[in-house]
Parts: C-alpha cells; structure tokens; sequence
C-alpha cells in the first residue's frame, strides 16, 4: 500500500529483515556499527525493503529498484561528491592559508557528518519518503514542500550547470579554443544527457570507480608534474612562498568557505540513494562514514600538495596550476569524473520531477515499469532538465562564481538547515533532557542561523565577485554566453 508523505511518523522502522541480503558479502561486516544510527545513537533495526519508499521503488509489477547495497551505496555517494568541488580547494588554501584551510576543510567534513547522520535518523521514522523535499513536507506542510522542491532543483542544476562550464574549460585547453564555448558547453550538456537516460541509481554507482580513479591519476599528474617543473604562470627562478595565514577580504574568507562547503555538499541525495538500498538502516551509515573519511583525506591531500608546490600561482580549478602539458593531460583524464558529477546530481533532480509527474497523471503503479507512457515522461524529464541547465551554465560561465552562487542559495540549506530542522522535529518535547541534547539544540540552532547567514553574506560575496569578473577587461569571458575562451592557458 502507497503511504503518503504527510502520514504520522513511526517510532522506529519496521524489523524483519528478510533473507535476501544474506548473499551480500558486504553485510556480514561491521554490523554493530550498523545500530548506531544517528546523533542520538537510536538503537533501529532493518527494514524490510519493500517497505521502503511506500512501494514505490519496490518493484510491484515493474522492475525493483531497492537493490543497492552499502558499497553500492558508497560508490554512489563518491559519484555524487567526489568531482566539482575537489578542484577549487587548492585556492582556497591560498586564500585563507595553509592552516585555517585545513581546518576550514575538516571542520566541515565534520558537520557534514552530522548532519547526514541526522537525515538517516529521520529516514528511519519516515522509511516511506524518497527524497529530502518530502521529508521538509513532513515537517513543514505541502507549502515548505513546494519550497524545498524548487530549491532541491535550483541546487542539482546549478551543479549540473557548473559540470557544464568545467567540461568546457577542458575542452577549450585541450583544444586551443578550438570553437565557441557555448558549443563546448552544449557538447558537455549533450553528454549528460546521454548519461542520464537510465532510470535507477544502480547506475550511478557503477560510475563510482571509473569517477574515483580520473581523479586520482589527474591530482597525481599534477602534483607530479608540479614537484618537477614550476607552475606554467610562475617566472624562471620562482621560489615557491607557503603563508601559513592568509590575509584575506571578508568577501575573498567568504567565497573560500563556500567552495569549502561545496565540496562536501552531497547532503541533498543522501535520501534519494536511501530510497533504492535494500538496507538503508544498516547500510547507509557504514557508506557516509567511508565517504566522509575518502573525501576528508583525499581533500586535504590534494589542496595541500598542490598549494605547498604551486604557491601563490595555484589556481582554480586546480589542474591549471601544472605546466601545461602535464595539466591538458590532467584535463583529458578528469573528463570522466566531470561528466559523472552531471550524472549524479542529474539523475536525483530528474528523478525528482519524474516522480511528482508519475503522481499528476495517476500512474506511479508504472514508476518501475518499462511501459511507453513510464518511458516518455523519464526521457521528456531529461530532456527538459538539460536543456534548463545549458541555459544556466551559459548565464553564469564562471566556474568560482557558479560553485559560489550555489552554495550560497541552496546548499548552505540541504547541507545544514534543513538537517537541523529535521533534528526539531525528531525531538519535538525532549531538547533539554540532559546536558547532550542541550548541546545538540545549541548546535542545530547554530546549523540554522549559519545557513540563513551564509544566504545573505554569501550570495553578496559571489555575485559581486562575478560582476568585477565580467568588468574585467583582461577576462577573456565578458558575460552570458559568451565565447570567449575560457581556458586556463
């Protein structure tokens, strides 16, 4: 039976774990920490899997989406985090220096951690939703709902948008501006789309290891080359110069913090890949913690070592940092990483829209199906989808701005606030029963005034910093669809 987003919560999640996880290797491992599910440390049990997602995943007369595991899972959640966002933290280590760059990065990957936890936590009162946006609808009303989708959507595609101009940045270097960047764009656009067409999350995962490895054999030609040879925009006899603390703008510490953020944004899919694993109770912890560790020391490795070889001469996105044949190398290999980024966050906002036009027609009995009308809307969605996000990465063709703006508008929210009003609402009556719920209100209500500053500060800081971007005269992109070249060389 269909239950709907609005229906009362549970206690706790259903038991009765059927046996059809048993084949999987990757349950037997680890199951203690699979109890310790959230920042309260509930003690919740397996759910059966058709009982995810109100069947609507379940696979009744269509084909059964819930058939992720956890390193599925994993590999899902690297897709999705692992690509945009890794590329801007060397700058930021420029700008704010050394030491409050890697702090600014592990305190985030920290918070990140708590608050995915405390999404998994409310995914286990409401095992039924399939998305963050019904989760704020549980909350907050069909109102917030409608809210939250708009901004669910606003967020995927200014990812997806900001994939586009990173492909076109590729393009033009390894080129030589080989034709008008809105061409580049539209090729990248046209790209992921074509990945887009499958329908379950399934696919995403596989992406995970193809994604995973183009990224650490471009970080490694870069760091590589770098040790070798001096940055290509350094002059001969360059000695490199490491500050330690930097002495940063207010709008430049902003700007910083909010690529920082970006790079660890992968809040707003966590729902989305709990929807489709066959165990998310158990199994999802064990996948954000993996996620959250791969990215915190991969992160910290990568904008360390490049900033300590490249000095004030790093650039944004990083790989512009190497001598020039080492960094078209790099850009040729990242290419993968960079279309899976689009796939990832692509795939949850199409599947979004799918799923509220397969409730307007009164046909989510054929959500899982391959049937002609299930196959129209999903190819009518992507379409539609990126056809919106190559008219944003054309409107905002600057790669910082474009990681800025979004961070600020929305990510700020799906990675903090609204985890935070989750919390709220779990606790509901009991958010002063002890000194650790106390410090947990104190927290949560912090995540919230920092997510509402982040929206004005932040989105201060990164459109102004586009506006002198354009009004520059050396920049060779001078507004909306341009195609001027927009290569680092």
């Amino acid at each position: 039976m269909h239950h709907s987003p609005d229906e009362p919560s549970k206690a706790t999640c259903p038991a009765g774990k059927n046996n059809e996880n048993k084949t999987d290797d990757s349950n037997n491992e680890s199951d203690k920490a699979g109890h310790e599910t959230g920042p309260d440390m509930m003690d919740i049990k397996s759910t059966h899997p058709e009982e995810v997602s109100g069947g609507i995943f379940s696979g009744e007369n269509g084909k059964d989406y819930c058939n992720m595991s956890r390193w599925d899972t994993l590999f899902a959640l690297i897709t999705n985090q692992l690509g945009l966002g890794i590329l801007s933290l060397p700058a930021c280590l420029k700008v704010l220096g050394l030491i409050p760059g890697i702090v600014t990065i592990l305190c985030v990957a920290l918070v990140t951690r708590y608050t995915g936890m405390e999404l998994h936590q409310f995914y286990c009162r409401h095992h039924y939703v399939i998305n963050v946006v019904e989760m704020v609808k549980i909350v907050g009303g069909r109102s917030w709902g409608i809210v939250a989708g708009i901004g669910l959507l606003i967020q995927v595609m200014m990812t997806c948008a900001s994939a586009a101009v990173t492909l076109s940045i590729a393009f033009n270097t390894l080129s030589n501006h080989g034709t008008c960047t809105v061409g580049f764009i539209g090729i990248g656009c046209l790209g992921c789309w074509v990945l887009c067409m499958p329908r379950t999350v399934k696919f995403v995962s596989r992406s995970g290891i193809p994604c995973f490895v183009s990224i650490i054999a471009a970080a490694l030609i870069v760091m590589i080359s770098l040790g070798v040879k001096e940055p290509s925009q350094a002059p001969e006899g360059w000695k490199v110069k490491i500050e330690l603390f930097g002495n940063p703008s207010f709008r430049e510490v902003f700007n910083a913090c909010l690529r920082v953020i970006y790079a660890f944004a992968g809040n707003h899919t966590f729902v989305s890949y709990m929807a489709e694993m066959r165990d998310p109770i158990r199994d999802f912890p064990f996948a954000l913690g993996w996620l959250v560790s791969i990215s915190t020391v991969l992160y910290s490795i990568l904008a360390i070592t490049i900033y300590c070889l490249a000095g004030e001469y790093t650039t944004s996105p990083a790989l512009g940092s190497a001598p020039l044949i080492p960094a078209k190398i790099a850009y040729g290999i990242i290419i993968p990483a960079i279309f899976t980024t689009g796939l990832a966050n692509g795939h949850v906002g199409i599947k979004y829209i799918y799923i509220e036009v397969m409730r307007w027609i009164k046909a989510t009995d054929e959500v899982t199906q391959n049937t002609k009308k299930s196959w129209t809307v999903w190819a009518t969605c992507v379409t539609a989808y990126w056809i919106i996000c190559f008219i944003l990465s054309n409107a905002i063709p600057i790669f910082d701005s474009i990681l800025s703006i979004s961070s600020a508008t929305t990510y700020a929210w799906f990675t903090y606030g609204v985890s935070a009003v989750l919390w709220f609402s779990l606790n509901k009556g009991s958010m002063f029963d002890g000194w650790k719920k106390i410090c947990l209100f104190c927290l949560n209500s912090f995540l919230i005034l920092f997510s509402l500053f982040l929206n004005g500060g932040g989105l201060w800081s990164s459109i102004t910093e586009l506006l002198d971007t354009f009004a520059d005269d050396s920049t060779t992109v001078q507004g909306s669809f341009s195609c001027g070249d927009n290569a680092l060389f």
